[in-house]
């Protein structure tokens, strides 16, 4: 399995577990690699954002890279959606909620592959591979709804 998917977000309407992982797997394109796309509530993102980031606050998504090797297959590392995050945003950046879940899974996964966005640059590659990905799903760019 390259995408294992766990929906731990109770009340939210969370994407089917099958859209999770295409979307995933579209992002990994040519890696071989393994990841773990997990859809939270506010509480579990919240601390995972405290302890690995110092913000006491719920984000849309996290991406903790691993590089471990699982049975005998290289394990990325681990996707965290926050559902009520990301369903706010939707709804204030009047998009629609399963094309922004598309986005922050395609966005974690870039993140488990190498890509940042910590410069001009680099942002600019990586929103351009972005957009790419999400338009060959029939999505919207992201960055200009």
């Amino acid at each position: 399995m390259r995408v294992d998917v766990q929906i731990a977000a109770g009340g939210c309407t969370a994407p089917a577990a099958a859209n999770l992982r295409r979307w995933a797997e579209r992002a990994l394109q040519d890696d071989t690699g393994e990841v773990c796309v997990r859809v939270v509530g506010a509480a579990e993102a919240g601390r995972l954002n405290g302890r690995y980031r110092g913000i006491d606050e719920p984000t849309n998504v996290l991406s903790f890279p691993s590089g471990a090797e699982l049975t005998g297959k290289k394990h990325l590392g681990d996707v965290v959606v926050c559902a009520p995050v990301v369903e706010a945003e939707a709804q204030e950046q009047n998009k629609l909620a399963c094309d922004h879940y598309a986005h922050m899974v395609v966005h974690g996964v870039l993140h488990l592959r190498g890509f940042d966005h910590e410069s001009a640059g680099e942002a600019q590659v990586m929103e351009s591979l972005e957009t790419a990905i999400l338009n060959e799903m029939g999505i919207a760019d992201p960055y200009t709804v």
